[in-house]
């Protein structure tokens, strides 16, 4: 089956993405505006893009034909944390999916624990096993589409998540959610299985 996207309805091509490009991590983004108001909205539109710099990617769609919050912050300041969510905040993330008014603190609406930072930085949330303070590097708007380059300037992770002798990340132990199809529906990231990189020596001698 054959599917131009260039004859579809923007909601098909939306409802065939997010059907097809599974599973996707979640960002819960805090930001803040110019009066210091903090506001929190998750994004599955995101993904580690690059390591020296280190860069992620974030698709914030416009609402309205207006910039959301989050992008709207980003613009104006320029620094944005991106909270990572695990099984035991996936609830409280969908709270702050919440089309709460800009007045609304989401983080007190989902009862989410902002954890202060220096030097004009949003906060970050305690209840996340890793946190990721980033700088805007640019903003591509296309369409109705805001894509957010940030890069990583800090980590906050878990102490009982992280070796530091070695810098390993017990990522099993991360309890991540990962976004499915459609409204509702996620998934979890503790079926692993390990597939080995093949040296290309080790591959001619097997064939």
């Amino acid at each position: 089956m054959l599917l131009d996207f260039t004859t579809l309805p923007a909601r098909d091509r939306y409802k065939l993405l997010v059907s097809t490009v599974v599973p996707r991590p979640i960002a819960l983004v805090t930001s803040h505006d110019d009066a210091g108001r903090v506001n929190a909205a998750p994004f599955s539109f995101f993904n580690a893009m690059g390591a020296d710099p280190p860069l992620i990617a974030l698709g914030v769609g416009d609402r309205r034909g207006e910039p959301k919050d989050t992008a709207d912050n980003i613009r104006n300041h320029q620094r944005f944390v991106i909270n990572l969510v695990s099984e035991a905040i996936a609830e409280p993330m969908n709270v702050t999916a919440i089309d709460f008014p800009a007045d609304v603190d989401e983080l007190a609406e989902a009862g989410l624990t902002p954890v202060p930072m220096a030097d004009g930085w949003p906060p970050r949330i305690a209840e996340s096993p890793v946190a990721m303070q980033c700088v805007e590097a640019s903003t591509t708007h296309i369409g109705r589409n805001r894509v957010i380059l940030g890069e990583v300037v800090a980590m906050h992770v878990d102490d009982a998540l992280i070796d530091m002798d070695k810098l390993h990340i017990r990522t099993d132990a991360l309890h991540l959610v990962g976004r499915m199809h459609g409204a509702g529906h996620y998934v979890r990231t503790s079926d692993l299985f390990e597939l080995p990189r093949i040296r290309v020596e080790d591959w001619r001698l097997s064939r």
